[in-house]
């Protein structure tokens, strides 16, 4: 029996492919890695704590919608940073976030739309969890590109007339990885105003969302409050994996309509690995502390004027608004990551594997290409070696000649 390969076009994902380009380049200097965006700041000392007081509760098979303790501390915070109310049940504590991601489509996406196949959209460069998730669906997932002209924010409004009549689902990172933009209110509000168009569900990814600059980003609960939206609309998707530095700790959580909130945790009955209780009552007390979020987010505001101070001046730089990664225009993404670490030991991600070739109607070729995408995830130290190399790179145009 022959078996379809729904995946047999996807690229190869993005971090082997980085190993096999540098395999054969020898490493230039002691090993810094801005290649991964796993955080390296400290997360509470009151987790060990927590998770040792509630160890026995191994011994229990853990609740598969979240513990009344960890949903209630969830609201909370949800109260706290959008002033929006959302009820234990319109909430899903999640085992990390890409789980949430790649079963809300599971759960959410209609077999057809408008008697078509339906799309995804989602913005180019992307996560990579939400073309697998729409491939998995048996949806045609839409690269719709984010680059500089459009303020590296996916331009939803401009695709034809044919993929918006069919679309089910739009994916939309703010803070955005890897570009650090951020979407307003009022943007928020005009895809609102699509979607409801166009009868299409907003997942909003915004895990980055408290790591920023001066100002915190409009959240997607807030603006769909405000402006009346069908709660049913838009779902959320949260991680204490960057606020908290615990990436290891696997606690997110999806906040929507109560019926999509049902449907996610029908789904997870049936195929779902909730986080095991004493992670839960560790993340409930994360959830509730805000103290070392501040700290925590005075870090990377450091670092994002350490970039300033020495990138600023450098062609290709372009200072994110939130997250933690750089997003440098280089001559050639490859080319510059071999450079970097053929002189200086720094692994850099190349751009042209966090995206996708663009359909011909929508400007073809890969948004990612000429680009270099580096995390400010390491110490000051180690992140001042980075960026000095960095910008050594894009001044004396060395990857030209790697």
């Amino acid at each position: 029996m022959q078996y379809p390969d729904r995946f047999a076009d996807l690229p190869e994902y993005a971090f082997p492919r980085l190993r096999r380009l540098l395999q054969d380049t020898p490493q230039g200097g002691e090993l810094l890695s801005m290649s991964i965006g796993e955080p390296r700041h400290p997360f509470p000392d009151f987790v060990t704590e927590v998770l040792a007081e509630h160890a026995h509760l191994y011994a229990k098979y853990p609740t598969n919608e979240g513990a009344p303790e960890l949903l209630e501390a969830i609201s909370g915070w949800i109260a706290r940073r959008y002033g929006v109310t959302k009820d234990a049940d319109e909430i899903i504590a999640l085992n990390g976030t890409r789980e949430g991601l790649f079963a809300a489509c599971m759960a959410l996406c209609p077999e057809a739309k408008n008697g078509e196949r339906p799309t995804v959209l989602l913005p180019n460069p992307f996560y990579q969890c939400y073309a697998v998730a729409a491939l998995a669906t048996g949806a045609e997932p839409v690269f719709v590109p984010a680059t500089a002209e459009t303020g590296f924010m996916p331009d939803f409004h401009g695709l034809p007339k044919d993929l918006l009549r069919r679309a089910a689902i739009i994916y939309m990172c703010s803070p955005s990885n890897p570009q650090g933009a951020v979407a307003d209110a009022p943007w928020w509000g005009r895809l609102m105003d699509l979607a409801e168009a166009h009868d299409i569900r907003i997942f909003a990814d915004e895990c980055y969302s408290e790591i920023y600059r001066d100002t915190p980003p409009a959240g997607a609960l807030e603006v769909a409050q405000a402006k009346g939206t069908d709660p049913e609309r838009v779902v959320v998707f949260h991680s204490l994996s960057k606020r908290s530095n615990l990436p290891g700790l696997r606690s997110g959580f999806a906040a929507g309509g109560r019926g999509a909130i049902a449907q996610m945790r029908q789904l997870r009955n049936y195929t779902g690995a909730p986080l095991p209780l004493p992670a839960q009552m560790a993340a409930a007390h994360v959830w509730a502390d805000e103290a070392h979020v501040v700290e925590n987010r005075a870090l990377y505001q450091e670092k994002f004027a350490l970039a300033d101070d020495i990138l600023g001046n450098c062609r290709g730089y372009h200072a994110p608004e939130a997250g933690f990664f750089l997003w440098l225009k280089v001559t050639d993404d490859e080319a510059a990551t071999k450079a970097l670490w053929a002189d200086h030991g720094v692994r850099v991600l190349p751009g042209r594997y966090l995206a996708r070739d663009t359909d011909a109607r929508l400007g073809g070729g890969n948004p990612g290409a000429g680009y270099i995408r580096a995390a400010l995830v390491a110490p000051k130290d180690e992140i001042t070696r980075g960026l000095e190399a960095i910008a050594d790179l894009l001044t004396s145009g060395s990857e030209d000649q790697t």
